[in-house]
């Protein structure tokens, strides 16, 4: 059966409505999108650290509940991290988070990945000095067995600081990628720039083919180089086809929101369910009518999440799904 490995952190998110605590909730920008896959049915197995405490426990139970492997999780020495979040008027939040420092970070525990898998990674836990080695390796792993590698790069204004020290990292993440996602805020924290053919032609086509630009309630905008043969049809490359870029500007329909906490994360998740329903061969030359498809399926997830409090789509969502 074809799977879904994530590789991310973990924290409990604790959400604040008009200054006052509302609800806890497991969380981390990739563990939301497995749980998001997981509660659809996807064999979904997740890399990743807990504390040894009390939310530690409380993020590993709500693993096992949601279908996702607890397998390849360390339990490390430490306080589980917590992040508190504040909702503004829009729904959407902001961030402080808590955490013990580590020095030493033990070995990862890896699945073994086969062709066709399909590989979730990004934020800053695929930047981090401290365990970069290792996403690296991971990474080099999954890219020569064959994996689909899906990058969030989900960089955030409070690791600006950071920018310095990780930038190259971001850089070699769009070289292991095949789909590189990342949202308006992300590139103009990452370099000024605020337009998505810019970012693509300059950032991201140097390095990976596909890319998905999201701007909030925005239309989303996608870019790909495909390869065309003379009646414009994608195409395997030969030596009858020519390089061209593929566009198209996505609407977004208007959610009453609950929150907007996971919303990106559910999206990717929605993405990647669509993308692991596909032959494998059709992960890298997608045709506009895929497009079409994964990115309304990525919507519907996104959607769905933003309608709770909670980080990842409902559980009567996913029922639908199956």
């Amino acid at each position: 059966m074809r799977k879904v490995i994530g590789i991310g952190e973990t924290v409990l998110d604790i959400i604040f409505k008009n200054n006052q605590p509302d609800t806890a909730a497991p969380g981390g920008s990739t563990f939301n999108s497995m749980v998001s896959l997981g509660r659809a049915g996807v064999s979904a197995y997740f890399i990743s650290e807990v504390g040894n405490n009390h939310p530690g426990a409380i993020i590993l139970d709500f693993m096992k509940e949601n279908g996702v492997s607890t397998e390849y999780v360390n339990v490390l020495p430490v306080k589980q991290p917590i992040s508190m979040a504040f909702l503004n008027e829009k729904n959407d939040a902001e961030y402080s988070f808590y955490r013990d420092a580590l020095d030493i970070h033990p070995e990862f525990k890896l699945p073994q990945i086969q062709t066709g898998d399909v590989v979730l990674f990004g934020s800053f836990f695929a930047l981090n000095p401290a365990v970069r080695p290792q996403v690296k390796a991971f990474l080099e792993y999954a890219k020569a067995v064959g994996a689909i590698l899906y990058y969030d790069v989900n960089f955030r204004p409070s690791h600006r600081k950071d920018l310095g020290n990780v930038l190259g990292n971001v850089e070699e993440n769009y070289e292991y990628a095949d789909v590189v996602r990342g949202s308006d805020q992300d590139f103009i924290t990452l370099y000024g720039i605020d337009d998505p053919d810019k970012v693509y032609s300059e950032k991201i086509l140097p390095h990976c083919r596909n890319f998905i630009y999201t701007k909030s309630v925005e239309p989303i905008e996608v870019r790909s180089l495909q390869a065309t043969n003379a009646l414009g049809l994608a195409s395997a490359p030969d030596k009858n086809c020519v390089p061209a870029i593929f566009r198209k500007t996505y609407p977004v329909a208007p959610v009453e929101t609950v929150s907007t906490i996971g919303a990106g994360d559910s999206f990717n998740a929605g993405f990647i369910y669509g993308l692991s329903k596909l032959a494998p061969e059709s992960y890298l030359r997608l045709a506009e009518t895929q497009w079409d498809n994964l990115i309304a399926i990525a919507k519907a997830f996104s959607a769905n999440c933003c309608t709770s409090m909670y980080n990842y789509v409902t559980q009567d969502f996913a029922k639908s799904l199956k």
